[in-house]
């Protein structure tokens, strides 16, 4: 269900409207757009909690879900780091600053973070997985007091595809946290680990059956992270998930994301392990 005291926006009316105000290339596969809604009103009123998605609109080409990447104490400017895959996305590709689009949310369940405070942190992500705990270490950083310990794993295929380079120096530097970086294929000073982002469990220094983890990323990479942390006593309650489906009401009605007798859209996209692990890595779900 949506997060509960989550001002939410129209769901089933037209899209909101919405202006690129910054575009940032983070890579030559990946952009960022940073919007703000056109309607006065609805700027000052949009709330989202991390882990949230908006459905983002291009005009006379597509709708697609997109995680909420932005600052949760400022919820005026969306974030949405986007990887160019298909029709829809390289359309998002061309836009520039002052070009519009139309945009439905905040969806969804987001990450436990009332849950998180006064406890170690664990964030395992792969790939673009990154962007959707973005805002859970921007709250954490405007709250570090409320936080134990936090470790930041994040594993990569090549290490070319690591986006956010100075923010990952810069979150290492923070008091009581680390940063463990992977690549499969490592290029040149490459600082981090070779190979599987689940070697890293190996260099933490935090019990990982006393701390809140949460991930994001390709399905394997999650599955095998929740395998080897409840092999090491992990509950699965303590871990949480941010799950992936083809999202197109993102309101549980067309049933393109069900996930066995769960709607991504609805339900999700956030999930305790103990909710879907009957459904986690079935073939066909």
């Amino acid at each position: 269900m949506p997060c509960s005291g989550t001002p939410r926006m129209p769901e089933r009316g037209p899209p909101l409207e919405a202006e690129v105000v910054t575009r940032v290339d983070e890579s030559p596969t990946v952009f960022t757009l940073v919007l703000s809604l056109t309607d006065p009103q609805a700027h000052r009123d949009y709330r989202f909690e991390p882990g949230q998605f908006n459905m983002l609109y291009l005009y006379g080409v597509g709708e697609i879900p997109i995680s909420i990447a932005a600052d949760p104490e400022r919820p005026g400017l969306l974030v949405h780091t986007i990887r160019r895959v298909g029709r829809v996305t390289r359309g998002f590709a061309a836009l520039q600053v002052g070009d519009r689009i139309g945009l439905r949310g905040p969806f969804g369940r987001g990450w436990p973070l009332a849950q998180a405070q006064g406890r170690d942190i664990l964030i395992v992500t792969g790939g673009l997985g990154c962007a959707p705990v973005l805002p859970v270490i921007r709250q954490i950083i405007h709250h570090r007091e409320r936080y134990g310990r936090v470790a930041i794993l994040q594993g990569v295929k090549h290490a070319d595809d690591l986006i956010w380079r100075e923010r990952y120096h810069q979150w290492a530097a923070l008091p009581d946290t680390r940063v463990l970086l992977a690549a499969d294929v490592a290029g040149r000073d490459w600082p981090g680990h070779v190979g599987l982002v689940t070697a890293l469990f190996d260099e933490l220094d935090m019990d990982v059956s006393d701390c809140l983890t949460l991930m994001c990323g390709p399905e394997p990479m999650m599955r095998a992270s929740a395998e080897r942390l409840l092999d090491r006593g992990a509950s699965p309650d303590s871990l949480w998930l941010s799950m992936e489906r083809n999202m197109q009401c993102a309101v549980g009605h067309c049933g393109h994301c069900q996930y066995g007798e769960k709607f991504i859209c609805r339900d999700g996209p956030v999930f305790p392990f103990s909710d879907i692990a009957h459904l986690f890595g079935e073939p066909g779900l």
